[in-house]
């Protein structure tokens, strides 16, 4: 009987099965996302999508969806009851005391503009993204133009549930 050779992950590879693990503990069902972020190899801090602390979670209560109307006519729907997974793993590293400086983050689909604004601003040097976000395009832009290497495990759009 042929013994089947081990692969090891890469390093990316592991800290994105650790980011679908982290997902799992996420209260809103449109994304599930989680967040983890790295430097030179350890983990330092993971968030997910969630309610602030203390307060009524998507699954608990429901969505709570506002419209969003772009500049070429588009619209499309969000839910504003949570907190990004990005920023829930911010806050956790400011929260105890965990420098981000010149670390990794890696995270489901492409950052929306808000959480691309905070990733450029505590010094993140790197974005590993499964999938990308739907309306990624003010991201994409900011984060290149901050010199943050974003990069992609699929060229696909992330599809969820009132997109």
């Amino acid at each position: 009987m042929e013994e089947t050779k081990y692969f090891r992950p890469s390093w990316d590879e592991y800290f994105m099965e650790v980011c679908d693990a982290i997902s799992k503990r996420a209260t809103c069902g449109r994304g599930r996302s989680g967040c983890v972020i790295a430097r030179d190899n350890q983990l330092l801090v993971t968030g997910y999508v969630g309610a602030p602390a203390g307060l009524p979670h998507c699954d608990d209560v429901g969505h709570q969806f506002k419209k969003m109307l772009h500049e070429d006519g588009s619209e499309t729907t969000h839910c504003v009851r949570t907190v990004h997974a990005e920023q829930n793993a911010i806050c956790q590293a400011a929260k105890r005391g965990v420098s981000i400086n010149g670390a990794t983050l890696y995270c489901r689909m492409t950052p929306c503009r808000t959480c691309a604004m905070l990733i450029i601003n505590c010094g993140i040097v790197r974005v590993v993204c499964q999938r990308r976000y739907h309306d990624a395009g003010d991201s994409e832009t900011m984060l290149a133009a901050a010199g943050i290497k974003l990069e992609y495990v699929h060229d696909e759009v992330q599809e969820y549930e009132k997109q």
